[in-house]
Order: structure tokens, then C-alpha cells, then sequence
């Protein structure tokens, strides 16, 4: 078990979480249930997509990987620690950081590089290397020529990259982006998604992404869909965008090349399933002409 718990480092057994309903004067009315029974393992170094529509669950699933919920039943562990002991808080807040859909929320200095040094400070890193941490972390997130800019200056998408800046800055094991991108112009969407790639790949920091955009997943490792609280559907981005009438189902989009690849095989394109990028595309349907050229 020990070992098992180094090589996950986010683990979910049979969670399930229920919200309290209220009335008007707020007294308890029921209660509604937002994740159900959901078991999944994250590994370190993996980059997870979690999607749904408004109301399936992922933001509140999202919120136990951080312990500002804890399960109503069920279990979660952050690096081998469980989430509802609440002396593992702190540890699990240091492991895994989290950003929201409105960086507005989460920027709270006056000048960027100040911003990004609040969390370390707090830690009590000392001041040498809360600078250093400043510096590593605005480069991984291609800000650090903004450094000494008020964040009143900076746009959308430069906003949320401090954000999650700020986060990094801690040296948390697991990033948590919850609908990062929900606020932004498709430009922004891009900067931000490039950027939690980019600290993936390079830092091997587990990234766990939660939208609704479809393309934003394409380069996950592994897609979970949740509905009605549950998970329905998980695999690689090929295997999910493969289903594409149980997505549809689900009130879910796929990315705009897999659908037009999907209605090109309906048309009698011999294609395979699941493709996700133009460039993909594009191969496949040179390979089906020079075929037909050939023959």
C-alpha cells in the first residue's frame, strides 16, 4: 500500500458528496447530491481531463482534490494522505494547488511578482528563495517580463497565467484548474492551456484540468465525463471523442475536426474514429486520395 500510495498521487474511493438544501429562511430542506460514488486514480506526472456540463459535478469533485470539501461518504487521498483528517489539511493544500474560474479572485498584490511571492511567504520560505521561486515560476508561465506590472494591466488570459504562477510558486506536486478558462476570449484559452501543458511537460507537475471545452483535452492522458454526479465515461481523449452520439447524448460537444471527420465517415470516407486535430485529418484524407490514385 505504501507504495501505491507514491504512485498515485490523487485517489478517490466511492466518494460521494451531498450539498445541503436550504429554503428561504433558511432552514434544511434535504439534500441535493452533486458527486456520486465516484472512484478514480490519478498517477503523478499525468495530465487529467475531467468534463461535464453545468451541474454534472466536476467543480465539486475538483474541490475535495484540494480539501475545501470533504466527502459526505467515501474516501479521497491527496499523496497517500486522507483529505477529512483535518492535520492533513494543510500538507494537502501545499500538494495540491488549485485555480479558479475568475483570476480576479485569486490576485491579491498590487504589483505581479509580489502576487506570485503571497503563497510562499505565508509558508514561510525564506525571502532568497521566495525570489527565486518568483522568478522560476513567472518564466514557466512565460510571465516574468511582466513582473513589476500592476494586474489592473494585464489581460484575461495574462491574469489567469499569474494565478497560476502563484500556485506553482508553492512547488505543489498537483495543479487543480478549475474552469480556467470559462471567463477568457479563445486567445486567452490558448495562453493558459499552452501554459498548464507546458508545466506538465517540462516540471512534471500533475495537472488536472476541468472544462468544458472540448479542445482544450485533446493532449490529456486520460478524460473522465461526468453526469449527474457520476463518472460515465473515461479513457484516452481518442477513446472518449470516439463516442461521439453518447456525447452528444450528453449534452456535450466534441472538438470541430472529430465531428467533421465523423460525419465524413457517415458520408462513406473510410476514416478512423476518434481523430482530433486538422493536421490528423488532413493525412488521413491525402492517404484515401492517394489511394484512390493508385488504384
Amino acid at each position: 500500500m505504501e507504495n501505491e500510495a507514491v504512485k498515485e498521487i490523487i485517489k478517490t474511493k466511492e466518494l460521494t458528496f451531498d450539498y445541503i438544501r436550504h429554503d428561504e429562511e433558511g432552514n434544511e430542506e434535504g439534500t441535493i447530491r452533486a458527486v456520486d460514488n465516484v472512484s478514480l486514480e490519478v498517477k503523478q506526472g499525468d495530465f487529467i481531463a475531467i468534463l461535464g456540463h453545468n451541474g454534472s459535478g466536476k467543480s465539486t469533485l475538483a474541490k475535495h482534490i484540494n480539501a475545501l470539501l470533504v466527502p459526505t461518504s467515501g474516501t479521497v487521498w491527496v499523496d497517500g494522505r486522507v483529505t477529512a483528517e483535518e492535520s492533513n489539511v494543510w500538507d494537502i493544500r501545499q500538494t495540491a494547488g488549485m485555480v479558479f474560474q475568475n483570476p480576479d479572485n485569486q490576485i491579491i498584490g498590487q504589483v505581479v511578482e509580489e502576487d506570485v511571492g503571497f503563497g510562499p511567504e505565508n509558508m514561510g520560505v525564506p525571502t532568497k528563495e521566495i525570489w527565486e521561486r518568483v522568478e522560476e515560476s513567472l518564466k514557466a508561465v512565460g510571465m516574468y517580463e511582466y513582473r513589476k506590472y500592476s494586474p489592473n494591466k494585464l489581460s484575461g488570459g495574462q491574469k489567469q497565467r499569474v494565478s497560476i504562477a502563484g500556485v506553482l510558486a508553492m512547488h505543489p506536486k498537483c495543479i487543480v484548474l478549475d474552469e480556467p478558462t470559462a471567463m477568457l476570449d479563445p486567445s486567452g484559452r490558448r495562453e493558459v492551456i499552452r501554459a498548464a501543458r507546458a508545466l506538465n511537460d517540462v516540471e512534471n507537475v500533475t495537472v488536472i484540468l476541468i472544462t468544458h471545452y472540448m479542445e482544450e483535452v485533446i493532449h490529456a492522458d486520460k478524460v473522465f465525463v461526468m453526469d449527474e454526479g457520476q463518472v460515465v465515461m473515461e479513457g484516452t481523449p481518442r477513446e472518449v471523442f470516439s463516442r461521439v452520439e453518447e456525447l452528444k447524448k450528453l449534452r456535450l460537444d466534441v472538438p470541430q475536426v472529430t465531428l467533421l471527420a465523423y460525419e465524413l465517415k457517415k458520408k462513406g470516407l473510410l476514416l478512423p474514429d476518434g481523430i482530433l486535430t486538422t493536421e490528423e485529418l488532413k493525412r488521413e484524407l491525402l492517404k484515401i486520395t492517394e489511394k484512390q490514385n493508385g488504384d
